[in-house]
């Protein structure tokens, strides 16, 4: 049966659609196994909110998020029986304003967030997967002498990617969140950019590699990325074989934004693991005993090949065709 650790509903966020019910009944309806209800933590100052969330008072999304966890832990209780559900959170930092915040939120829900999936959405303070004029605005606040024609020349890019990997990297080091999001989000509106022909950027991602491994994390396999025009899920084929060949555990996830997305694209991001001859995948289920961040979840290996699961049937021909 599937898996997924990432997701998102119109009920608690404003650029996805649906109630979360309607994303679990989803789930059970194409057969999930584990299902990770997730939120985007508040952001806490005006300039930060998306133009959909204009006038919203800053503390609506602190009590948006309180609902969150509330209503999923009713639906992971009312739907027990049926699937296996976990209640977690996704990530921002685009000022030290959020990690502060983040400190006081976990203390606030301790005990009722199973997990952290570890995403960073901004970089320099601009979003960056909004769309590709505000991703270039990004890009662009890095260049030495503002040229927008700069946006996309080597050395600007190297410091907008070193500065991504650098804000993961924090993630990590201070929250050790079980899943690390969408890897390399950096290059949405770049996915041909080769990480490895920027020396610099490339050691960040290996640093971040090296040390989600050694604490624990596990890598989502991020089906969102299909539906956004990219060959391939987050991360891409360099990093994914750089993962696996440093014993890196990866897991699904579809990142839906409503109950249409629940699943989305599964079947392809099937075909790019078998052509990826990724063989070994994992899941989160809840632990007996919390991690060493106090969470309980642990990283379970799905059994035998995964593709045998009757989930895939047909996938399978199709990834080989």
């Amino acid at each position: 049966m599937p898996y997924s650790h990432h997701s998102h509903s119109g009920q608690f966020c404003k650029h996805a659609t649906g109630k979360l019910e309607d994303v679990v009944i989803e789930a059970i309806k194409k057969g999930f196994h584990t299902y990770g209800l997730t939120e985007h933590v508040p952001r806490y100052r005006e300039a930060d909110l998306y133009p959909e969330e204009a006038g919203c008072p800053l503390d609506l999304l602190t009590r948006q998020f309180d609902d969150f966890v509330d209503e999923a832990h009713r639906l992971k209780v009312a739907y027990a029986a049926q699937i296996h559900l976990l209640v977690g959170l996704e990530t921002e930092f685009i000022t030290e304003l959020d990690i502060d915040n983040l400190e006081h939120l976990l203390q606030k829900h301790k005990n009722r967030i199973d997990y952290l999936v570890g995403s960073i959405h901004h970089v320099n303070g601009v979003p960056i997967d909004f769309d590709e004029r505000t991703y270039h605005k990004s890009v662009q606040s890095l260049s030495t002498n503002g040229s927008v024609t700069d946006t996309l020349e080597s050395d600007t890019l190297e410091r907008f990617l070193c500065s991504y990997f650098d804000a993961q990297y924090n993630i990590m080091r201070r929250f050790h969140p079980e899943v690390i999001g969408h890897f390399d989000l950096c290059r949405l509106y770049t996915p041909e950019l080769s990480l490895q022909g920027h020396r610099e950027a490339w050691g960040k991602v290996e640093r971040n590699i090296q040390y989600a491994i050694s604490y624990g994390a596990v890598f989502e396999v991020n089906a969102a990325a299909l539906r956004k025009g990219w060959p391939s899920p987050y991360p891409s084929s360099d990093i994914m074989q750089r993962i696996v060949q440093g014993g890196g555990k990866l897991v699904l996830s579809d990142d839906s934004h409503g109950p249409h997305t629940v699943g989305l694209n599964y079947a392809r991001l099937a075909k790019c693991l078998m052509d990826m001859q990724i063989t070994r995948l994992h899941y989160l289920h809840k632990a007996e005993s919390p991690n060493a961040f106090g969470r309980n979840v642990v990283a379970v290996p799905v059994e035998n090949n995964w593709w045998e699961d009757p989930f895939w049937k047909g996938i399978l021909v199709t990834a080989q065709a």
